[in-house]
């Protein structure tokens, strides 16, 4: 990707057509031209939603678009389908790394398995993929793309969420000490957060209709709310939905 504007943006759910309004927003509004657009997760990966949008009726997006997973995902469908729609979007695993040429971004996708008569087998975030994370060097990893937070942060999240207690994932505690990375974009909660915390900035955003952030070369960050009009088709227990 060449030099330029990263347009960050949070849980999509299958609305697709969100990337591309905020894509127009951004260019019209902040002078800045956008060079690529990552995905916090919950992009919406089912096989149904996806034919439809991308296949049938012909959709792409304005940008490159990559992703990373989240916890409403088809996962036992989630490799087959980053691989089968690869001319749209790229998938980041977890533990890899998404580059541009101004910065690299340590990418982990998944969530704290809270519930599980409501979150899908696959979400949770695993050892192995702690481990992974901390097979980087420090000197490789700029900033961390997450979906879920590290805990004790201070997030609250969605209403109706407040009986699960402290809100984020253990685990990704340990990496910030190790990678010491400038900032840290995650999703999931459903909220706009901002707190720089042991010289780490973290930024939590909201679904992608009511905003997205801007990333430019010199890490400055720009949070822009701009609400989008959407469909009300329902998201939240889609992967229990058969194809």
């Amino acid at each position: 990707m060449s030099r330029g504007t990263t347009l960050i943006i949070g849980d999509v759910h299958t609305h697709y057509e969100m990337i591309n309004a905020q894509i127009l927003h951004a260019e019209e509004n902040s002078g800045q031209s956008i060079t690529g657009v990552f995905v916090l997760g919950d992009f919406g990966f089912f096989g149904d939603k996806m034919r439809e949008y991308f296949r049938k009726n012909e959709q792409r997006f304005n940008r490159p678009v990559a992703c990373i997973e989240g916890n409403h995902e088809d996962h036992g469908s989630l490799l087959a389908l980053a691989r089968d729609y690869a001319d749209v979007l790229t998938y980041v695993p977890r533990g890899g790394l998404y580059c541009t040429d101004s910065w690299c971004g340590l990418c982990l996708g998944g969530a704290r398995y809270m519930d599980s008569a409501t979150t899908p087998r696959g979400t949770e975030i695993t050892n192995a993929d702690i481990e992974h994370c901390l097979s980087h060097r420090p000197d490789d990893v700029d900033l961390v793309l997450s979906h879920d937070c590290p805990s004790g942060l201070g997030v609250s999240g969605a209403p109706g969420m407040g009986h699960y207690g402290d809100l984020g994932e253990p685990k990704l505690s340990l990496l910030a000490p190790h990678l010491q990375p400038r900032l840290w974009f995650f999703g999931h909660h459903h909220r706009w957060f901002d707190i720089l915390h042991q010289g780490t900035r973290y930024l939590g955003l909201p679904e992608s209709w009511l905003g997205y952030a801007l990333l430019s070369d010199n890490y400055e960050v720009q949070l822009v709310h701009h609400q989008v009009a959407r469909s009300l088709r329902p998201w939240w227990k889609r992967w229990l939905v058969p194809e």
